[in-house]
């Protein structure tokens, strides 16, 4: 299973895209994974996402799925949960069928016994909650700072980097979340490991980018097919 992956939104998750997929398919017994990347521009994303140009979005990503197909990709995924909000136009256009990071986030929750989630990511991501994709979880966010939490977490993304400042204001918002009654914290965008990682919240914290990234790895490792997840 050749994957194809559209990178660059923004460049550090990328890279833990890269890290995360290449261990889990050593860990799955995949000898040699079969993996191109192709570079999205995080600006012009971002312009896209706050405005909501869904179609604009979609044919631009579209080259990037071409040059894909062309290399060989038998599908591809995006590495960011934001760009997540044109899939469906992505998806009437595109020639390879898509792996979504959003749609197996719902049957882990379940799997997992959580019925509530508490969300971060960009703003579109906790003002939709998620998209309005989660029907047997609870999502809920904090509505009166959707606009500062997710200005910041567009300007993590944007400089690959995280201040202390930066990563105490996402740590407090999701101890408020908790006590608010949320069963864990979901880092609803691909960039939250560089607040996250190597902390201990006191909390449950869920990384999406992990659940998209072991369905992508048992893809290549043969065990579920793309006709079960595309």
């Amino acid at each position: 299973m050749h994957i194809g992956l559209i990178g660059g939104i923004g460049v550090a998750a990328t890279i833990v895209y890269y890290q995360r997929l290449t261990a889990a398919a050593a860990a799955r017994g995949v000898a040699r994974l079969e993996l191109t990347i192709a570079h999205g521009e995080i600006q012009e994303l971002i312009r896209n996402n706050l405005a909501d140009r869904r179609e604009e979005q979609a044919r631009a990503f579209l080259p990037l799925v071409q040059r894909l197909n062309d290399a060989g990709c038998d599908c591809i995924a995006l590495s960011s949960l934001g760009a997540h909000f044109c899939l469906d136009e992505l998806a009437a256009l595109s020639p390879l069928p898509i792996v979504s990071a959003v749609a197996p986030l719902d049957a882990y929750f379940v799997e997992q016994g959580i019925k509530r989630i508490g969300l971060l990511g960009t703003r579109v991501v906790m003002r939709t909650r998620l998209y309005g994709q989660l029907a047997r979880t609870d999502a809920i966010a904090l509505d009166d700072e959707i606009e500062i939490l997710g200005q910041t977490y567009q300007d993590v993304a944007v400089a690959g980097a995280c201040s202390s400042g930066q990563r105490e204001r996402f740590l407090d918002a999701g101890r408020r979340m908790i006590a608010a009654g949320a069963d864990a914290i979901v880092l609803a965008g691909t960039d939250l490991n560089l607040a996250f990682d190597g902390q201990d919240p006191g909390y449950r914290v869920i990384d999406a980018l992990d659940i998209h990234v072991a369905l992508l790895a048992d893809l290549a490792a043969g065990r579920v097919s793309l006709g079960d997840v595309a």
